[in-house]
């Protein structure tokens, strides 16, 4: 694919499997705090096999994460969150003011999208059993994409993975 967006130097085109996926979203993850992009969204349906728990992930996040600055996470269940990437939920509490989470009402994982997705350059998976999928730096799936996520957001989902639990 050729690139549309010149700011952005991450790869545009296909990637096969689960490593692959993995490099590219801590790449942009990465790439996201060198570039200050404004919004990240990130929708999978339990973030399973997405690296959120690595050092260096939380690292890029909290380079990110700063004024003006939104994450909005999109997921089926978020117990493989809380279970597998204890320094991302760690990284949540102490910057809940820039993170929306919210729990899609979805009956299984195959309606849900996977995708990370920001202004400037986006990655699906397509297959997320194989982890295939591709990435773009193209306006006009930038915006297709956006648009299918906001339908998850605003009509299919509800408030979700709270940075605390409070007791009374």
């Amino acid at each position: 694919m050729q690139a549309d967006n010149h700011e952005c130097p991450l790869p545009a085109g296909r990637f096969e499997g689960r490593e692959a996926f993995r490099q590219l979203v801590r790449d942009a993850l990465t790439g996201a705090a060198s570039q200050a992009w404004p919004e990240l969204v990130l929708s999978d349906f339990d973030f399973a096999d997405w690296p959120l728990g690595e050092k260096e992930v939380v690292e890029s996040l909290h380079r990110w994460a700063g004024h003006r600055r939104r994450l909005t996470m999109l997921a089926g269940n978020f117990d493989a969150v809380a279970r597998l990437h204890p320094r991302f939920v760690h990284w949540r509490v102490r910057w809940d003011h820039v993170v929306v989470a919210r729990k899609a009402r979805t009956l299984g994982s195959e309606e849900m999208p996977s995708v990370l997705w920001s202004p400037t350059w986006m990655l699906q998976r397509l297959d997320p059993v194989r982890s295939n999928g591709a990435s773009s730096r193209e306006a006009q799936r930038l915006t297709w994409q956006r648009e299918q996520l906001d339908e998850w957001l605003q009509s299919r989902s509800v408030p979700g993975f709270p940075s605390s639990v409070l007791g009374l």
